[in-house]
């Protein structure tokens, strides 16, 4: 995830001390593209758009999942599934 400091410093690299899309990256260890879509973009935070996290694999199991756990919980301690 980038940071206010990382996209400061990605601009500061490119337009003031003129160095190359490619030394940027090798410097702040991120992609090249990464790199060009801060300096397109013209960006100076990073927002997330998505507020919850979906499950799409693990939807239609959840409830199953967490009966199991709950019934491995009330189970005697030597009795309890590895982890």
């Amino acid at each position: 995830m980038l940071v206010v400091e990382t996209i400061a410093k990605i601009r500061r690299y490119y337009f003031v001390e003129n160095k190359k899309i490619r030394e940027i990256s090798r410097l702040l260890r991120l992609s090249r593209n990464t790199v060009r879509k801060v300096i397109r973009s013209g960006i100076t935070e990073h927002s997330y758009k998505r507020s919850s996290q979906p499950m799409p694999r693990l939807g239609d199991y959840l409830i199953m999942v967490k009966d199991l756990l709950e019934k491995d919980w009330k189970r005697p301690r030597k009795r309890r599934l590895r982890r």
